[in-house]
């Protein structure tokens, strides 16, 4: 499955997953950006990693967020074709992709609970309309490895492995967020943590977003020396996602 670049204007789930129609409404402080992955060309800008062939176009180019905005949680409606018959949305399962600096916002503290409930009221508007969503956290507003080897005794595979145990903390917070107010989610992890968390098997995680569940993968690859971007378009084959949206804290 090839995965190509799809430009998209920054916006909130539900408007951009709507067939037809588009919103000014804003999902949080964030920009989506490109990535060299899985074969995909990087390209400058905001873009939307397309997991499956599209025919969608080169949009106009949106302007970058930099102060934080409560999205709207009213759900779009189903456009109508002229027989007055609801069209079907243009992707049917989706996986975004949150950074750990995403989550922290602008805080001082490694977790802004405004922006883990912003994701999760909008993750809910989004379930709603009968879309699966899947997510891939990442774990640098708490412990970055890429940052930390080769300082003081940490070799690279043990400072990876640390900022795996990261993700997990940022998948647990955010699926205690949205379980708040009803999403039904689940947490798996590329490694076993019986105790906390499912572990990572494909026909599990897709019989839950089958089910109506929002997944959260967490633990990256499970392996060091890959990112969690790298996790994330992994997922995205594997769970047949049409859509892989990267979202990373624009400053």
């Amino acid at each position: 499955m090839a995965i190509s670049p799809t430009f998209l204007p920054t916006m909130s789930l539900n408007a951009l997953l709507s067939q037809s129609s588009y919103s000014s409404s804003l999902l949080f402080p964030v920009r989506l950006k490109s990535r060299p992955m899985m074969g995909c060309q990087s390209t400058p800008g905001r873009i939307v990693l397309n997991c499956s062939s599209s025919e969608m176009g080169p949009l106009s180019e949106s302007m970058k967020i930099r102060q934080p905005r409560m999205s709207t949680t009213t759900p779009f409606r189903l456009s109508m074709d002229e027989a007055g018959k609801s069209r079907p949305y243009k992707w049917q399962r989706v996986l975004l992709k949150v950074s750990g600096e995403a989550l922290a916002g602008d805080r001082t503290q490694n977790i802004d609970p405004k922006i883990t409930m912003a994701i999760a009221r909008e993750v809910a508007s989004v379930t709603r309309l009968g879309i699966e969503v899947a997510i891939v956290v990442g774990g640098g507003n708490i412990f970055r490895g890429s940052s930390w080897a080769g300082s003081s005794s940490l070799d690279r595979s043990s400072a990876d492995y640390i900022g795996m145990l990261a993700t997990v903390m940022n998948a647990i917070f955010l699926q205690a967020t949205m379980e708040s107010i009803g999403i039904a989610t689940r947490v798996q992890t590329a490694f076993r943590m019986s105790e906390v968390a499912e572990p990572y098997i494909r026909r599990r995680a897709i019989r839950h977003l089958e089910k109506g569940r929002v997944v959260i993968f967490a633990a990256g690859t499970g392996n060091p020396f890959f990112t969690t971007d790298t996790a994330a378009a992994l997922r995205c084959a594997e769970s047949k996602s049409n859509i892989f949206i990267l979202v990373e804290l624009d400053y």
